[in-house]
């Protein structure tokens, strides 16, 4: 059944769609997480119902979208993208339910920047399947309630924690998404130099793997210049392990998968700021970055890597930090 898509539709820019797995089989990772939405979705081909409201969260770029579409397509129904920024007003969430059809999968990607005024509106339409409109104002405003077919909204967001307590309630099921490892990027990489025409050797893909900060599409991303590199450099048909790493190497891209700006923050934590804790508004000015983008791309990898701590106070390196930098590290008492 061929998928609709709404003209607010946000495309992903940085990855071809061919890329994105299509079915739970081609999807690499995330075991327990795909296991559950499995069987969901088999039990609600079983009652032959819709599935339930389904909230998937998680960093950027680690298969939220690609999962919404794979769910749709297991149910035999069509997709409907669309954004929470660009949902601005009751009206255009209004436009959007009463085109659904039954069983179709509504996906709103960053449903935490949903308006108030339109998230209250999408509370009938979830638990009950209706629609309240007000028709004009004042002394003539009226209420019309519209029924609407059952529907399945598939809602995805990068900041679970500025979700409303009402909204995370009304989800029957909720996932969390994690960085991948290793093993299933470099799977995932493989797949994708298979659609791409390009030949990679297992050691090419693990070298990618190892410096794509856990996420599908930042290893896609940094295939496709290593192709390039391969191609024009290293005149090579086959991306290796020695190709890959020269490739990343021009990148900037570290064998521990720091890159540029990853390196800028820690030496700035370090030099600029002497090791002591730094709030997310002053690194953001010293580094040149918004602190949005500093909170939700750069500083999940690296705590999770063990280079930076948030604390009370602020941001602090830790001892990896200047070991990294070959830096020594400060006795107790010495930063204050």
């Amino acid at each position: 059944m061929p998928e609709r898509f709404v003209t607010q539709t946000i495309h992903d820019k940085t990855l071809d769609v061919s890329l994105r797995p299509s079915a739970f089989a081609d999807f690499a990772g995330q075991a327990k997480v795909k296991e559950r939405l499995e069987l969901a979705v088999e039990a609600a081909k079983l009652r032959k119902e819709s599935l339930d409201h389904i909230l998937l969260s998680g960093p950027p770029g680690l298969g939220k979208t690609t999962l919404a579409h794979i769910l749709a397509k297991a149910m035999g129904a069509n997709v409907i993208v669309t954004s929470g920024p660009v949902i601005e007003k009751a009206g255009d969430l209004a436009g959007l339910l009463t085109k659904l059809e039954a069983g179709d999968v509504l996906f709103i990607d960053e449903v935490h920047r949903l308006q108030k005024t339109v998230e209250e509106y999408l509370y009938p339409a979830m638990e009950d399947f209706r629609l309240d409109i007000v028709i004009d104002q004042g002394p003539n405003a009226r209420s019309v309630k519209l029924q609407l077919p059952r529907f399945t909204l598939v809602g995805a967001t990068t900041r679970s924690g500025l979700l409303t307590s009402p909204m995370r309630s009304r989800f029957g099921l909720t996932e969390r998404l994690d960085y991948y490892n290793a093993d299933d990027l470099a799977r995932i990489i493989t797949r994708a130099a298979r659609i791409l025409n390009v030949d990679i050797a297992p050691t090419g893909a693990m070298e990618i793997a190892r410096r794509s900060r856990g996420t599908p599409r930042i290893a896609n991303n940094l295939l496709k210049r290593c192709r390039d590199y391969a191609q024009v450099k290293a005149n090579s048909a086959t991306i290796t392990a020695d190709i890959a790493d020269k490739a990343l190497a021009m990148l900037e891209i570290d064998e521990h998968g720091l890159d540029e700006m990853d390196k800028r923050i820690l030496e700035t934590l370090v030099h600029k700021f002497g090791g002591k804790p730094v709030g997310v508004n002053s690194l953001a000015v010293a580094v040149g970055e918004e602190p949005d983008t500093i909170e939700e791309v750069y500083e999940p990898f690296l705590i999770m890597e063990g280079y930076l701590k948030r604390t009370p106070q602020g941001r602090v390196p830790t001892e990896l930090t200047y070991k990294k930098l070959g830096v020594a590290t400060p006795r107790p008492g010495e930063l204050f």
